[in-house]
């Protein structure tokens, strides 16, 4: 009867577990939706944005800003969005995964999401910056982090400055990706770019290009924001789902074990009587 209670007392364990893993999956599916909205409606005003930048740099070749200087030098800083939770599938160990073979080995970071930073410092990396970012995601956090990397680079401490996200593709599918951010590489020869040459520009196209491009900035660090949010919550409601899909199928093989179990304990006990019986005939 041992056996009996373990089991019982597992069969309420994996409940529970399953009880827990179902409510995070639902919270995680009313969050995925509302991010990944957010994700998809940047995505055209990006592309907007990008045409007019491409307009710029074929049509005014010498209009010129400091966040194009391109420099020989190596020194790279990194921002990184990663999460602050767990349970959320491989998207962190993809990620890092992607930083390692894309990144130069001597890199510094900027970090949002606790779980990149705390593997950062374990491995005695510089950490220039650590953001907490709200959910859904603000534009204000946004433009802070933007702005800190764009003085950065304007400052000379950086030759170049990238941005290592999850790209969301769809709820079953995150990409791991890492973007140059500065300098800023116009999107020439891009076919999914759409752009017009019929622009008139007042004031002048470097006034043009110096505002632009900060907003550009701002919006490319709040993008790569919004898609790694809406991944995280995706590979979150996933990875929940197959947790209560496996947490359903234990509880059948250990609910089928113990009723093997009882079924042999009272088949046991009916030959014991039915022996005792025998014997006192």
């Amino acid at each position: 009867m041992a056996n009996l209670r373990d089991i019982r007392r597992r069969i309420k364990s994996v409940k529970n577990t399953a009880q827990i893993t179902r409510a995070m999956q639902l919270v995680a599916a009313a969050k995925m939706k509302k991010a990944q909205d957010q994700a998809l409606a940047g995505r055209d005003y990006s592309k907007k944005l990008n045409g007019v930048l491409q307009d710029i740099s074929e049509g005014f070749s010498e209009a010129t800003h400091v966040l194009l200087d391109k420099r020989t030098g190596s020194r790279e800083l990194v921002l990184v969005i990663s999460t602050d939770k767990g349970l959320c599938g491989p998207i962190n160990t993809n990620l890092a995964r992607a930083i390692r073979s894309q990144v130069s080995a001597d890199a510094d970071y900027v970090t949002v999401g606790r779980k990149f930073r705390i593997m950062m410092e374990k491995q005695d990396r510089k950490i220039v910056a650590d953001f907490s970012v709200k959910d859904p995601v603000p534009f204000a956090d946004a433009r802070a982090i933007a702005a800190l990397l764009s003085k950065q680079f304007i400052a000379g401490n950086y030759d170049k400055v990238s941005v290592a996200f999850t790209r969301f593709v769809n709820t079953m599918t995150q990409v791991p990706e890492v973007m140059q951010l500065l300098p800023v590489v116009t999107p020439a020869n891009h076919s999914d770019v759409e752009t017009t040459n019929d622009f008139l520009f007042e004031p002048s196209p470097a006034d043009v290009l110096s505002s632009i491009l900060p907003l550009y900035v701002n919006f490319q660090v709040f993008q790569a924001l919004v898609e790694a949010r809406a991944s995280e919550h995706s590979a979150r409601m996933v990875a929940m789902k197959a947790a209560t899909d496996n947490a359903k199928k234990f509880i059948k093989e250990l609910t089928l074990e113990y009723n093997k179990l009882r079924q042999g304990a009272i088949t046991s006990e009916l030959l014991e009587i039915t022996t005792a019986m025998k014997a006192m005939e």
